[in-house]
């Protein structure tokens, strides 16, 4: 669902917005520093007391992102959404005065957009609305109480908030967690999982099957939620608690968005900081390490233009490349069948992401350029879809400023 156009008070309280940025502080950890308040001003800004709901309209440029500000004067349950303008995918991830995550979402508000609704305390939120596949996009953000309008259609999971009919007292149990506990089922035989922890320590929860879309939610014995999440890994669900959890039992709520009868691999293991690094750098969202853990190929220097064919799998290969002179570095994945779809990223020799690109244009190979400095450049590319092997013909092109 996509709309063609605002009301005047929306449009006259985005026109404020757009001039009214939050005061020069550290908001959200940093994250909401340069974040606009959705309600055009701070007072205007209060959810709890709102006669309606606030919307934005947010550009968001090609590998960043727009943050939007609200506050609660008192706890409320909350309506979070993004809708992108035609092919726009948002993701939207709420994170409070400290900067620590609250909830983040992609596609459950249905047709690529994002929703989440949550239960909150009182005090200051920022909406961090980025596009899924690094494209430019225009969207619109919405921040409303649950009993005020919604946004987008939503769509079905069998994901819940809370209480006693959570299911957990009928859920399959998984056991007490020793290294890891596992389990194969689809959303229609088993929607809860459960399993207990001997000792405090730290999750990584798992949740695989992209066909199925899956989305797992975890809740502690008094059917407390904790956290949720539901595209870490493509359309594949990861969560990691970093901290120790103490011991107990827990409650995990499985959902899928697309398939429920599909079955989902969930695994619920300790959480090793070498592993969950590894797995960013798979999936090209993190640079390599230079210690040789990882082969990177070396392809010198780039000095016009160099091709290279791979063979792209769902877990990343790596490139090095020298750039002499600044200039307009311009990277390009395309399928040598057609059937791939490749993604690429690249990233400077400190590790900071310089820009990433999924599906370019109407097709599904990617293209990423930008201005970047003399320096070694690191490129990751991979095929997006998960257990599948694609031929990839990679192109990588320097251009410098005329003189």
């Amino acid at each position: 669902m996509t709309r063609s156009h605002l009301k005047s008070t929306t449009l006259a309280a985005i026109l404020l917005g757009l001039a009214s940025p939050a005061a020069a502080q550290s908001v959200c950890g940093g994250i909401g520093d340069d974040g606009i308040w959705i309600g055009g001003s701070e007072n205007s800004s209060d959810i709890a007391n709102a006669d309606a709901y606030r919307e934005q309209m947010a550009l968001v440029l090609g590998g960043g992102g727009y943050v939007s500000l609200f506050s609660l004067s008192s706890a409320a349950n909350v309506r979070i959404e993004a809708e992108g303008r035609g092919s726009g995918d948002p993701i939207i991830e709420v994170y409070d005065q400290n900067g620590s995550l609250v909830i983040s979402d992609d596609d459950s508000g249905g047709n690529g957009a994002s929703r989440a609704e949550v239960s909150l305390d009182s005090g200051l939120y920022c909406v961090s609305t980025t596009s899924f596949d690094s494209a430019p996009m225009t969207a619109f953000v919405r921040v409303g109480r649950e009993d005020q309008e919604a946004l987008t259609v939503g769509v079905e999971t069998t994901s819940v908030t809370g209480g006693d009919s959570l299911g957990c007292s009928d859920a399959r149990d998984l056991g007490t967690l020793g290294t890891s506990v596992s389990s194969q089922a689809s959303v229609d035989d088993a929607p809860f999982l459960r399993f207990t922890l001997e000792t405090a320590m730290p999750l990584s929860i798992t949740a695989n099957n992209e066909s199925a879309d899956p989305i797992v939610t975890l809740y502690d014995a008094a059917n407390e939620y904790i956290t949720e999440n539901d595209d870490a890994d493509g359309l594949n669900s990861r969560i990691d608690l970093t901290e120790d959890l103490p011991a107990g039992e827990y409650c995990l709520n499985v959902g899928a968005l697309n398939d429920t009868s599909l079955p989902i691999d969930v695994a619920v293991t300790e959480y090793d900081p070498a592993a969950a690094f590894l797995a960013l750098v798979n999936n090209a969202e993190a640079a390599p390490p230079l210690d040789g853990s990882v082969l990177i190929t070396d392809l010198g220097d780039l000095s016009t233009r160099l091709r290279i064919d791979a063979q792209a799998t769902s877990d990343a290969s790596w490139f090095s490349v020298n750039v002499p002179d600044g200039g307009l570095l311009l990277a390009e994945a395309i399928s040598i069948d057609g059937q791939g779809d490749p993604l690429i990223a690249i990233f400077d020799d400190f590790g900071r992401l310089v820009i990433a690109n999924d599906d370019f244009g109407d097709g599904l190979d990617a293209q990423a350029a930008a201005r970047v400095s003399s320096g070694t450049y690191f490129i990751g590319l991979r095929e997006v879809t998960e257990g599948t092997q694609s031929f990839i013909r990679m192109g990588l092109e320097r251009w410098v400023q005329a003189k």
